[in-house]
């Protein structure tokens, strides 16, 4: 089975980031746009063994690697809030 690692991370981590959103909405429509927008700019991290998951958790824990996460999930956030594919 091949899995884009950034694909679970991203699962991790936007429900935390979001809290700092009160006002958007969060529904299914909107949080799978956040996510595709994210993902689509973010570097995709693959792997098909045990070995590459572990290397892509120890990759997760850099700094950079966190910063660029947090900065396209707050992009994709405005992005949707101020452009929901449905009505208010």
């Amino acid at each position: 089975m091949i899995k884009n690692y950034m694909e679970d991370v991203i699962d991790n981590y936007l429900p935390h980031l979001i809290e700092s959103y009160p006002d958007i909405c969060t529904c299914q429509m909107c949080i799978e746009d956040i996510k595709a927008i994210a993902l689509n700019h973010l570097t995709p991290t693959y792997f098909v063994t045990r070995e590459g998951l572990l290397y892509s958790k120890v990759e997760e824990m850099t700094f950079q690697y966190k910063a660029d996460l947090a900065n396209e999930l707050t992009k994709a956030i405005e992005i949707v809030s101020h452009n929901p594919r449905h009505d208010s």
